[in-house]
């Protein structure tokens, strides 16, 4: 029998906690617990872009969900960031890392803990075509300085999924990333950028498959 999960689903710049229903629908299905956030103005969050005038303000509402979470061994959540959101998942396991199973980032930054995380951001013509709502990067606060510990760097499981066909996250930056030394790499070919709308059943079953291996 399948072990229940909960899942915390973290989007990318400039969309929401929308973009997962698909794959919410499916976990859901399957009995597992979802929650998919909106970042700070992101999405439904009632925040205007300018009252959200750093990367600490965008993600404050990820930081107080896991706050709000219970700090038991078997209530730990599986962490999933697609894009952009790696950067977000990635101080959220800094900073809770006894609340997260493992972390799952899907064609997403993987920053190291040797360097600021700013270093990764490439702004890319395609993520300008796709805006649903107005976004920052937030690169100012990003190269300031690394907010990633050597201490807790690694304490967290992270496992990458890779999408073929991705011309947003291009295969030669995911392999940049898969180089940051994930626990596991998996593959979804044909996928585009937006895998959760492309590819939604894939994704899923990989999904529940790593919350079976890795919690």
């Amino acid at each position: 029998m399948e072990r229940k999960q909960h899942f915390v689903l973290i989007h990318g710049s400039c969309h929401g906690a929308w973009c997962w229903y698909k794959v919410v629908n499916l976990l859901k299905t399957a009995g597992h617990q979802v929650t998919a956030l909106d970042l700070g103005a992101s999405g439904v969050d009632p925040k205007r872009l300018e009252e959200v005038t750093s990367f600490s303000d965008y993600l404050q509402p990820l930081m107080d969900f896991f706050a709000s979470l219970p700090d038991e061994q078997d209530r730990k959540v599986i962490l999933v960031g697609h894009s952009y959101a790696g950067l977000c998942i990635s101080l959220a396991m800094e900073r809770f890392p006894k609340k997260i199973s493992v972390a799952v980032f899907i064609a997403a930054y993987m920053p190291h803990h040797s360097s600021p995380p700013g270093t990764l951001i490439q702004e890319d013509l395609e993520l300008g075509k796709m805006l649903v709502r107005p976004s920052r990067l937030f690169v100012e606060d990003l190269v300031s300085g690394n907010l990633l510990t050597e201490e807790k760097f690694g304490s967290v499981d992270r496992v990458f999924i890779k999408l073929e066909g991705d011309k947003v996250m291009m295969e030669e930056f995911q392999q940049l990333m898969i180089q940051n030394s994930p626990k596991d790499v998996k593959v979804i070919s044909e996928a585009g950028h937006m895998v959760m709308l492309s590819k939604p059943h894939e994704l899923y079953r990989l999904l529940q498959d790593i919350g079976d291996n890795f919690s």
